[in-house]
């Protein structure tokens, strides 16, 4: 009997996969298998456009303890016996529709990520990408996004301590809303979610399950369109003073140590909890929805199996010990009940009462169909890309056109987003949001510290996918060497639109390539990321916005730097190049070309081995206490970049009088990688050159901190009071619609 074509639809499924799974059963699914199938095999939990590509990225190394897709996040040991955890996700749809409770509850989402591997969450970091303010809706979106964040995260008592803010067209009618957290958990106290064995007991903790979030997978699975507002039943309601008392509950039952494995319930709920957690295991589940507390009258097994209500959490303990759980969770005032069971014979059974309303083997439940399309180049992308620009003509003032980007806003100092997040709580936070190019935290009870960031650019990656993807990577490790740390490891979002288009297709393959590419050269492995795809809006496709999230190590928390100039008459030097000078072909795909002429063309450059070498000397003249301050240059190039290090420390900079040659413009704002300025005092000069020689990388002399103005003789001169009034002031005035 043909399938109804608008019930395959909410479950995000095509006509061809329901045949497929007609197949697998040897016959018609009911309606809760069509259901189960139908989150399983979606884009969000399945990967079907995905999975394929992901395995190009390395994943192993010596300080690797749980790789991609093993857990609920990735681990790494720091030593001392103790790892971090981490893991990014996406909340984009639901941010969409109710950018609030969207956003808050991604936060909520990737916190239990976490704190399921027995971590304690120690921070949190985000990825966010709007259309421009000046349309009232963006700013709708942005205010209620940010308001989420900071309104569950502040709650939960974690900080916010790194992330990043942009702005583009392309963002308009699909805002991306990544948020990243990370923990904290003893080696020998890391919990998995598949380490049960038959007979044991499910017990499900938290909040009573509701409707809100019923499809919210499959949801994210498919375009936004006009009809999207009217699933905002498939947005989740957030709870974050539940998910404290979870948070507490959880990680005191793990020191008790008799929990066999913990699951949170996220995208796909119990479905994707329960079967995954047996998937693991090589078992099978029986799960009694009768037993479900419910805070809705009249639900269906169908709607409890699929409910993505938040805060709630899935436990596998011996038989003998689900009473000593549920008094702990008495303790905290927490729901904890038996739902079900591991069983051996590899089914996914649902059970309401006596009735068998679901029964499918786990491994095809797990099992989705994999697609890999071919991917094929926007020609139009293409001629943008080989634009000539050498007839560009070049800005008459350099001071104005140095304003006019520290006002753009993916310039612009995004303290009006962080100051509405706690990024002190907790008292781990030694550089704090919008200080330097990376968040560093103490591992308390050690000397060491950990860098944190976050990083992406979609128009370079629109421009050429390739290097994008690998400028996301190593621009995210030359965040985390300016402040001192070792890049140990990457955490990924991967932010596309329709991946059945060829031209999709093209970016995210492409991008991929990129950043395994990248880090392989910089041996920095992938443990654990998100792919988010569907990404459309009747106007188009976001820009392809790999989202690089990436945790480093230092040794020695003392010896570190922030982007600030610190002394007067220190020395201003650019790391990576014998001269400020850059070809015109230096400004494809920079934010000054965007900004200044209005012009998205030419393409992004990248040199991965020369990033190798400029990361390692600057890790190592900061470990060697050489250096008093580092900055990367990224969007806006080098003006920019001397500009927030100037503002960062309250002085100015007296440039070479030499110090350009050629074309101003693409000097002071071309995008050229693997570049950093530093300062260093006049004691440090020598040693620094010399270590710079050793790593066989180019040093050039850019002049002197000091007074009060940004000074470059013959080309620029403006008080350093008006660089950064318009640099604070700017995404304030935009959100005001000013």
């Amino acid at each position: 009997m043909p399938i109804d074509k608008k019930a395959l639809a909410e479950v995000a499924l095509s006509e061809a996969e329901y045949e497929a799974i007609d197949a697998l059963l040897g016959r018609e699914p009911s309606a809760v298998e069509l259901g189960m199938f139908g989150i399983l095999w979606s884009e969000h939990c399945g990967y079907k456009h995905s999975k394929l590509l992901l395995r190009d990225f390395p994943s192993r190394a010596p300080w690797v303890l749980i790789g991609p897709g093993e857990e609920n996040a990735g681990v790494v040991d720091i030593g001392d016996g103790q790892a971090v955890v981490m893991k990014i996700e996406s909340h984009n749809h639901p941010s969409a529709i109710e950018p609030y409770q969207g956003a808050a509850t991604g936060v909520g989402g990737i916190v239990r990520d976490v704190f399921s591997m027995g971590a304690r969450p120690i921070a949190l970091l985000n990825a966010l990408f709007f259309g421009p303010p000046v349309h009232p809706r963006n700013r709708y979106l942005f205010h209620g996004v940010v308001g989420g964040i900071g309104g569950y995260g502040n709650c939960l008592g974690i900080p916010d301590v790194a992330g990043q803010v942009s702005f583009a067209s392309s963002y308009s009618g699909n805002p991306l809303v990544n948020a990243m957290c990370v923990g904290l958990v003893k080696t020998e106290g890391i919990v998995r979610a598949g380490t049960g064995r038959p007979g044991d007991i499910l017990l499900l903790v938290g909040s009573d399950t509701g409707r809100d979030g019923i499809h919210g997978a499959t949801f994210a699975s498919v375009d936004l369109s006009a009809e999207s507002e009217q699933r905002r039943t498939a947005v989740q309601v957030g709870n974050p003073f539940m998910e404290k008392l979870l948070v507490e509950a959880c990680l005191e039952l793990t020191e008790q140590g008799f929990l066999v494995g913990m699951q949170d319930l996220g995208a796909g709920g119990l479905t994707s909890a329960a079967v995954e957690c047996a998937a693991k295991a090589g078992l099978g589940v029986e799960i009694d929805v009768s037993r479900v507390p419910r805070r809705e009258e009249g639900m269906t097994p169908y709607e409890v199996m699929l409910s993505e209500s938040q805060e709630r959490m899935l436990l596998i303990v011996r038989p003998g010990d689900a009473e000593r759980a549920k008094a702990l969770f008495d303790k905290w005032d927490l729901t904890c009940v038996e739902v079900g069971r591991i069983t051996s014979d590899g089914l996914a059974r649902i059970r309401d009462g006596e009735r068998v309303v679901a029964e499918a083997p786990v491994r095809h439940l797990t099992e989705p169909p994999l697609y890999r399309t071919q991917g094929r180049e926007d020609s139009a992308v293409r001629a943008l890309r080989a634009r000539d620009l050498s007839s560009l003509p070049q800005p008459s003032h350099l001071g104005e056109t140095l304003l006019r980007l520290l006002a753009s806003l993916n310039v612009a100092s995004k303290e009006a987003v962080h100051r509405q997040y706690d990024h002190q709580v907790l008292d781990n936070s030694v550089v704090l949001p919008g200080q330097a190019d990376a968040a560093v935290l103490r591992v308390k009870g050690t000397k060491k510290g950990i860098a944190l960031t976050v990083d992406a650019n979609g128009r370079w990656c629109y421009l050429d996918p390739y290097r994008g993807g690998a400028l996301a990577v190593a621009e995210a490790a030359r965040n985390l060497s300016c402040v001192g740390a070792r890049p140990l490891a990457v955490t990924d979002c991967l932010n596309f639109g329709n991946p059945e288009r060829p031209e999709v297709a093209y970016q995210l393959e492409q991008c991929i390539r990129g950043m395994a590419e990248a880090c392989r050269l910089l041996g920095i492995p992938v443990i654990s990321g998100n792919v988010s795809l569907y990404n459309e809006s009747e106007a188009g496709s976001v820009y392809p916005t790999p989202v690089v999230g990436m945790l480093g190590l230092l040794d020695d928390i003392e010896a570190r730097c922030t982007a600030a100039f610190v002394q007067e008459g220190d020395a201003i030097y650019l790391l990576g190049a014998s001269t400020a000078d850059l070809p015109v072909e230096a400004l494809g795909a920079s934010e000054y070309l965007e900004t200044v002429h209005g012009m998205v063309a030419g393409a992004p450059g990248v040199d991965l081995a020369l990033e190798d070498r400029v990361q390692r000397l600057c890790q190592q003249a900061i470990q060697q206490r050489l250096l008093r301050s580092a900055h990367d240059l990224s969007e806006g190039g080098l003006a920019v970049a001397l500009a927030e290090s100037a503002i960062l420390g309250s002085v100015g900079f007296q440039g070479e009088g030499n110090m350009l040659r050629g074309r101003a413009d693409a000097a002071l704002f071309g995008e050229a990688p693997a570049r950093i300025v530093v300062s260093v005092g006049p004691a440090q000069e020598l040693t620094l050159q010399e270590l710079a020689a050793q790593q066989g990388v180019a040093l050039c002399r850019l002049g002197r901190v000091g007074g009060g103005r940004l000074s470059l003789p013959g080309f620029l001169d403006i008080s350093l009071s008006e660089v950064e009034k318009t640099w604070r002031e700017a995404l304030a005035k935009a959100l005001a619609g000013s």
